[in-house]
């Protein structure tokens, strides 16, 4: 579609808001026998699709992940999972209530989630469902919609950590934070009642930074050298004003390591140049991160042990996923955030035996604010009007529903060191728009800082190493992706009539 500037400025600024219709709910697997699945999902924090073995990519032959693999082993893997907002708040309140953050109103991590918000969770319970949250929570208010939680306060600590239990107080536990976690998962399926279908979202701190590990993996990857990623050294010079300057450094992480009290160990930097500063601060993340993984593993292994021991296996939904990607040094950056792959990309596996294919792997495209209408689908309820996702339960059968999307909107608006923008990404391409406001985002940098679009061909350069903006070989294709990023803007009724300062910009820098 070739859209005009009045077209793109109309569909940002003065669209009505529309919600996406939902898909016919596919009747495959309705015919099964037995009762309402139950559905275990197991969600990480900031875990890389490249540090698991089933994705086999980057850092997969490090990962030693059989456990999570062999969800996938017998289930599907999900190439093209991917998050909207890619930052831990506002993904969670995404995951819940499948919506965008615009119209959860958890734009970043200052953000609460309306304990009224109208959730999975809520909605399972009305469904008949035994529901309980345990661990990670991180959406300020307390959890409702659920029989039972037990979670960390904020982020939480890895060692000795104090929980909140549902009318019980806070209680400091000792040992380490995913252990203690899946104790408290397996004490709740065993005093559950058995006579009705439960939904369990086992939440881990793992693996967000400091990437702290248990005393048992301590010396895990000693003496093991990792391969460095093609843009640990990028030059950003084909990036425009809008993203060039920006982002959390390795270098910045290895000031960081070089504290005395820093929690895995004061990484040694004296006499050494800044190029091998930078080479062993970038070791110490991936060794540091891939430890902190391995308890993840062990974990997700004792889960399903439960499952196999109790008979429930076979009538279990397992879903294992992380709130988003994450960089080990790709750009040379660490943290999420962004819209590049490595930061865009979730991992998503999920097990059920008899209408689930055994290693299968489906390439469609699915967002988090997919996940709640596939676990409503699952226990034969119907999808809140209000949520914009949609169940893709037809696709893990290998059956693409006509009209699937071919195309996703995301947007980060927590703008400051990582300056706020909003992209779409297809199958082949990706534009990117850095706007750089605040927007009065709650806890977002006041400062504007620069603009620029930013085009990647992803079938040439999965890398994303070679900004094509502004070639003349690609002014169609900008063109067509423009409408239909501005397509999807209105569709998901992101419509930006609040903010004249965005319009302006993007007014001045349609070209």
């Amino acid at each position: 579609m070739a859209y005009t500037r009045r077209d793109f400025i109309r569909a940002w600024g003065f669209a009505a808001a529309v919600i996406m219709p939902g898909l016919p709910r596919p009747a495959a697997g309705a015919n099964r026998s037995q009762r309402r699945p139950n559905i275990l999902f197991i969600m990480s924090d900031d875990h890389s699709v490249n540090t698991i073995g089933c994705y086999k990519r980057r850092l997969s032959q490090y990962g030693r992940t059989p456990h999570i693999d062999r969800i996938a082993k017998e289930g599907m893997r999900l190439e093209n999972c991917f998050c909207t907002n890619s930052i831990c708040v506002p993904s969670r309140a995404s995951i819940l209530t499948g919506q965008y953050s615009h119209i959860n109103g958890v734009y970043g991590l200052a953000d609460s989630l309306d304990p009224k918000k109208v959730h999975v969770g809520g909605l399972l319970q009305d469904a008949g469902y035994q529901t309980a949250v345990i661990g990670k929570w991180h959406l300020k208010t307390e959890p409702t919609g659920f029989d039972y939680y037990n979670v960390l306060p904020g982020q939480g600590k890895y060692h000795n950590p104090v929980l909140k239990e549902k009318g019980g107080g806070s209680k400091r536990y000792e040992g380490f934070s995913t252990d203690i976690i899946t104790d408290l998962s397996l004490k709740w399926l065993k005093g559950r009642d058995p006579d009705k279908p439960f939904c369990l979202m086992t939440h881990y701190k793992n693996c967000h930074e400091p990437w702290d590990f248990a005393e048992r993996h301590k010396t895990l990857y000693d003496g093991v050298t990792f391969p460095e990623p093609e843009s640990l050294w990028e030059d950003k010079s084909h990036r425009s004003d809008g993203s060039r300057e920006y982002g959390l450094m390795i270098e910045t992480m290895a000031g960081r390591m070089e504290r005395k009290n820093y929690p895995t160990g004061t990484l040694e930097t004296k006499r050494m140049t800044p190029r091998q500063r930078k080479k062993a601060a970038y070791q110490k993340l991936v060794r540091d991160y891939l430890r902190c993984v391995a308890s993840i593993d062990e974990n997700v292994g004792r889960l399903l042990k439960y499952l196999d021991a109790h008979g429930l296996a076979r009538e279990t939904v397992v879903i294992y996923t992380s709130d988003q990607g994450y960089f080990l040094g790709e750009h040379n950056y660490i943290d999420k955030r962004w819209i590049f792959e490595e930061s865009l990309r979730m991992p998503f596996i999920v097990r059920y035996p008899g209408e689930i294919a055994a290693g299968s792997v489906s390439e469609d495209m699915v967002l988090n604010i997919d996940f709640a209408p596939l676990m409503l689908d699952y226990a034969g309820a119907e999808k809140a009007k209000s949520m914009q996702g949609v169940s893709f339960r037809a696709n893990l059968l290998g059956r693409t529903p006509a009209g699937w999307r071919k195309a996703m909107y995301y947007r980060y608006w927590l703008h400051g060191s990582r300056p706020a923008h909003l992209g779409i990404r297809t199958k082949r391409y990706k534009l990117i728009f850095f706007y750089g406001l605040g927007l009065g985002v709650k806890g977002a940098q006041k400062k504007p800082t620069g603009v620029g679009w930013e085009l990647y061909n992803l079938e040439k350069d999965p890398h994303e190493l070679q900004n094509v903006y502004g070639k003349p070989i690609y002014a169609s294709v900008v063109k067509d992706i423009k409408g239909q990023l501005g397509v999807l803007k209105n569709k998901y009724g992101d419509t930006d009539e609040k903010y004249p300062e965005l319009l302006k910009r993007v007014e001045q820098y349609w070209d």
